[in-house]
């Protein structure tokens, strides 16, 4: 084989790229509520042990090419944009103005803000230290991430606390830290109800999100469960104010089954935004976009949320690989990585109307005739030949993944 030219490659990839077919147009992929974060975008391909493999872009490039696409939402940690040493100066205001201006231009909205509260030194021991001048500052960096939040109109405030936890046993006091870092929350929250009514805008939905591992040893509020407990243990000045931002590989890393930890937050009515990736179980945060994986389970994530209306953002919270160039990050990452998304909500609309499940779940609830309450063999008896449709269930959502129930058979 011959070897592929510089200049014939980006060309290459192009027809390729097109010739898989079955992609959506921007304005078809717009009708969604799928967010582009600044950060999985300009994501150079470093890590703990890795070089970049990408050259610095700008968020006017992130923003322009997020628009051709057709992502209709844009979020960013406050220093993804914005130098640490320039924050609370002019030069915040200026670029806070590019956004803006840059936005409107590109016909896209600010969905979320957050803030960086896990790289910079001054959160070497988390945004609730135990140094006062820490904590302050944290306060005051939450509370200018509200304002930009507000200036640029964003929805959602989302708070990942990475470092809030320990490398040593005994080193912190894990329920004081809890302390001030609901502290901070508030301090948000607080923030936020005075610059809303400022502005005559609606308060931002706090979301905290929870990861069990990285880059402390150790998390004090490292899975979604832990931060519903953590809302509603009564150290919270507006828990209303504050709900959760599961990330799908969050949760798989540690062994669990994301559906299930979705559920939960929609019984409390805390799930007020998602970030979605995909991954593997019990491996570190990889970050691969969605359905690459764990197709199968994607599409039974997103029945759930269909069932029962989840109309928040969905956020592409995902690192290009480290293998992909700065142009196949715009023109293969993100586009297909949207064109799954909407494939697999579609489907699970499907799941959703299938006469063949919809029967199927049914007779499971009506449950078999003839059982006598007061006699458990008889109550066995008279279900256990439906239990069998459980699996049946499982084989037809199965069969709309790959399409075999339009008529998609192999021969052999």
């Amino acid at each position: 084989m011959n070897p592929i030219p510089q200049d014939k490659q980006q060309a290459l990839v192009d027809r390729l790229t097109q010739a898989c077919g079955a992609s959506y147009s921007p304005e078809v992929r717009r009708r969604y509520f799928i967010t582009g974060p600044q950060w999985a975008a300009a994501y150079e391909g470093h890590a703990l042990f890795h070089a970049p493999t990408r050259s610095p872009i700008t968020l006017e490039k992130v923003i322009e090419e997020y628009g051709k696409i057709g992502i209709p939402y844009w979020c960013t940690h406050d220093t993804d944009v914005i130098p640490t040493d320039d924050l609370f100066t002019p030069k915040q205001d200026e670029i806070v103005g590019r956004i803006k201006t840059s936005l409107a231009k590109n016909g896209l909205k600010c969905s979320m803000v957050t803030t960086e509260t896990f790289h910079h030194a001054v959160w070497a021991a988390s945004a609730a230290a135990e140094s006062q001048d820490v904590r302050e500052y944290a306060a005051r960096r939450v509370a200018n991430t509200v304002a930009i939040g507000h200036e640029l109109g964003a929805q959602y405030a989302v708070y990942w606390p990475g470092s809030l936890g320990y490398y040593v046993q005994g080193a912190i006091d894990e329920t004081q830290t809890l302390r001030w870092f609901a502290d901070g929350i508030n301090a948000a929250c607080e923030a936020d109800i005075e610059i809303a009514k400022k502005h005559n805008r609606p308060t931002l939905k706090h979301a905290l999100e929870a990861k069990p591992f990285e880059p402390q040893a150790e998390i004090l509020l490292p899975t979604s469960d832990a931060m519903l407990a953590f809302i509603f243990s009564g150290l919270l000045k507006h828990p209303d104010m504050v709900g959760l931002n599961p990330e799908y590989l969050h949760e798989l890393m540690w062994g669990a089954a994301p559906r299930a930890s979705l559920a939960r937050a929609l019984l409390c009515k805390k799930l007020f935004h998602f970030d979605i990736n995909d991954g593997y179980r019990l491996k570190h945060d990889v970050d691969i976009a969605v359905g690459l994986v764990n197709p199968l389970d994607w599409l039974n994530v997103l029945v759930l949320l269909r069932t029962y209306n989840y109309n928040g953002p969905f956020n592409l919270d995902y690192k290009p690989p480290r293998t992909t160039s700065n142009y196949g990050v715009f023109s293969v990452s993100f586009p297909t990585a949207v064109d799954r998304f909407i494939t697999l909500w579609e489907m699970a609309g499907d799941v959703i109307s299938d006469p063949i499940i919809k029967e199927a779940t049914d007779a499971l609830k009506s449950g078999g005739a003839g059982a006598d309450q007061k006699n458990v063999k008889s109550i066995v008896e008279a279900n256990k030949e439906l239990l069998s449709l459980h699996e049946l269930i499982a084989h037809r959502i199965f069969q709309i993944l790959i399409g075999a129930h339009r008529g998609r058979k192999y021969s052999v």
